[in-house]
């Protein structure tokens, strides 16, 4: 499992040389002169926190035009938290693929910028897989055909990770390397990263939610001559377009992927936002049909800019799988597998909703005649579409060498996951170490790959106080976060840590480094240094002084970090910019740092501060803020014998209603599949 070292020396001589280089990635001049407009207006509005430095130093054409490219689509996050020379590294390692690969010459121009130069895929923490997957796979694949290529990588992906459920939050592809294992999402992320690297075209496609089953799952489609082919992240086949999932996405009723930048391909586009371009795929995978459909208002008139949501009935929900704004004259359409959809419009707190059947139905109109209040029902029959697979020739040699490598990946990947700490290992560090041996094993355990960090950072705990808060901090982190949090980070919120009254308070709001499903890290010595001391005894005295600060400082832009994950702490006070969940991130984070309670809400989504009197939640439009009336809804049901006890997720689920109208559901702990527990 050894991921070669890069030398520093060679990337230098890299840099140089590619100095020279006088050539257009973006060959059209109207194309490079959108970009550049793109770009011009996102570091107009970024003016704070030194982020576009990087551009001050002497670059190639081409290679100025890459980074263009880059800071105008990526989110913030990946401005933010990552210097310029992150991304002028990753730049050249893309044209060194380009021109060392075979088929670099052979990429057109408009795949190469959209899905082999961007280091981001979806929403995962960044990290140099690029570099270190490149100086690994290069001569392995070198003398291949690009089909063969493909195929290739995925066996090396197989050696690496397998597929195993995990929570929501996407670890960085090397993260995926030393857990061993990733959930389809973090599977597909990493074969996505791995064939960019080698200079492939590579999208991770997915089905927001599966029609015929409570499930969903991700994928990869790679470019190859010409065509864009499907394989299963990690699980190799003998040929492409084929994996297990070929009968599943025959039924599917949406397939999609995002596209950093103005992509402009043969694809349905969906929708656009300033920062990616969101392309429907289903048409690779089964029969589709087109529908059109038109919102009116409660007089039948059309209803511009409404917000149209095709939702998919799973996990006992209606799950939005499509959004779509109607055009000036009420309108907008969708394609989808032939199947039915729950169509949600609304606008201004109207709303209204009908069930579409595609293939049946070329048209519908909904008419925004409802509102919060009053009750409604709607009986319908659900159908998902019928079962149609095509899978392509396998010959019975391919199928058996097929099996044989991947019976040696299996062993290769298991070699090094026998290096993990065992419960045994893990209860004699503990007694050395005189910690709780049940604890410390569940602990050292989960850690898998990363369990050096972990059992380094217990080994530091002295007193039997520190011994007792170490563990309880790492037991508050998620189990990702024990297979790849830094050591910086665990002594940060265990030094730095400032105490408060309530002792549980301290413990689950204050030290507890984990707020939502950003990648934590080390904000706490951070605001230590950035936040004077006489502001950090006035919010402590008076968290609503922190409340407005904020509101008045962090600039709210809904578009600044589409696509990414969460903006972190640091990188919101950089850029004094967020998109409102960063920003909640970032206040709760900042209130932790100075021993103040705080949480969001992890059912309704709340800001809250925690004090003797409850929670408060936090609204920063309001001018004051107050305790959350609370109340009681109460669900009966009679029992029938084929289902006495229904269970949320499975049988049912609630959704609040928003003043937007729309729905937003209430998600409640199913606690940590990871660990153990819940569901």
């Amino acid at each position: 499992m050894k991921l070669l070292a890069l030398c520093a020396a060679g990337i230098g001589l890299m840099l140089c040389a590619s100095c020279t280089n006088n050539k257009h990635l973006i060959s059209d001049e109207a194309e490079r002169a959108a970009v550049q407009q793109d770009f011009e207006a996102r570091r107009d509005t970024l003016a704070q926190g030194g982020l576009f430095q990087v551009f001050e130093q002497p670059m190639s054409d081409e290679q100025k035009e890459a980074m263009t490219f880059l800071y105008a689509y990526m989110p913030l996050a990946d401005i933010a938290d990552h210097p310029g020379e992150f991304y002028l590294e990753n730049v050249d390692y893309a044209f060194k693929a380009r021109e060392e690969m075979p088929w670099g010459k052979v990429v057109p121009e408009r795949e190469f910028r959209h899905f082999v130069l961007p280091i981001r895929v979806n929403n995962e923490n960044l990290d140099n897989s690029r570099q270190v997957f490149y100086e690994e796979l290069k001569d392995r694949v070198k003398n291949l055909s690009l089909y063969d290529a493909v195929l290739e990588v995925n066996h090396w992906c197989h050696e690496k990770v397998v597929y195993t459920p995990s929570d929501a939050r996407t670890s960085s592809p090397l993260a995926s390397v030393k857990t061993a294992y990733g959930r389809c999402g973090e599977e597909s992320t990493f074969t996505v990263a791995a064939l960019r690297s080698v200079g492939i075209p590579a999208r991770q496609v997915y089905t927001p939610r599966w029609a015929h089953t409570d499930d969903n799952h991700a994928w990869v489609e790679a470019w190859v001559d010409g065509k864009w082919y499907f394989l299963g992240a990690c699980e190799p086949e003998p040929v492409l377009n084929l994996g297990w999932f070929n009968a599943p996405a025959s039924r599917g009723m949406l397939m999609h992927t995002k596209v950093f930048g103005r992509y402009n391909g043969p694809e349905e586009v969906m929708y656009r936002t300033p920062r990616y371009t969101e392309i429907n795929v289903i048409d690779n995978y089964a029969p589709t049909a087109k529908a059109d459909v038109t919102i009116v208002d409660a007089d039948g008139k059309p209803v511009a800019d409404a917000k149209v949501e095709f939702k998919v009935y799973n996990y006992a929900e209606f799950y939005t799988v499509a959004s779509k704004q109607t055009d000036a004259d009420g309108k907008t359409f969708l394609t989808a597998g032939k199947g039915d959809m729950l169509v949600w419009a609304s606008k201004d707190g109207q709303f209204g909703y009908s069930k579409l059947s595609f293939g049946k139905d070329n048209a519908l109109t909904v008419k925004l005649d409802k509102t919060a209040g009053e009750a409604y029902t709607l009986d319908m029959d659900i159908i998902p579409p019928v079962e149609g697979a095509n899978m392509p020739e396998v010959t019975p040699e391919q199928r058996a060498e097929n099996n044989r490598r991947m019976a040696l990946e299996d062993s290769i990947r298991n070699a090094y996951v026998a290096t993990f700490m065992t419960d045994e290992s893990a209860r004699h560090f503990a007694k050395e170490y005189q910690l709780d041996e049940d604890a410390v094993a569940k602990l050292l355990v989960a850690s898998r790959g990363n369990h050096e960090t972990i059992r380094d950072f217990m080994a530091r705990l002295r007193s039997d106080k520190s011994k007792k808060g170490g563990i309880d901090l790492l037991q508050r982190i998620s189990a990702k976060d024990l297979r790849d949090v830094s050591s910086e980070v665990l002594i940060d919120h265990m030094m730095n840590s400032h105490l408060c009254a309530n002792a549980d308070y301290f413990r689950r709001f204050v030290r507890n480094p984990r707020v939502s499903n950003e990648m934590i890290t080390p904000y706490k010595g951070f605001f230590e240094k950035a936040v004077p001391e006489q502001d950090r005894e006035a919010y402590l005295a008076d968290p609503m002084k922190l409340v407005a600060w904020v509101a008045e400082n962090i600039r709210v832009d809904k578009d600044c970090n589409l696509g990414g994950s969460p903006i972190s702490p640091e990188g919101v006070w950089k850029a004094r910019t967020a998109d409102a969940h960063s920003r909640d991130i970032f206040f709760v984070s900042m209130a932790r740092s100075m021993g103040i309670p705080a949480r969001i809400d992890e059912v309704t989504g709340k800001v809250q501060l925690i004090g003797d009197e409850g929670a408060v939640d936090v609204n920063f439009e309001a001018m004051e803020q107050a305790s959350a009336p609370t109340g009681k809804f109460i669900a009966r049901y009679t029992p029938v014998k084929s289902l006495a006890d229904p269970k949320y997720y499975a049988h049912f689920s609630i959704s609040r209603l928003t003043p937007a109208g729309t729905l937003k559901l209430l998600n409640y702990d199913e606690g940590d599949i990871d660990m153990g527990g819940g569901a």
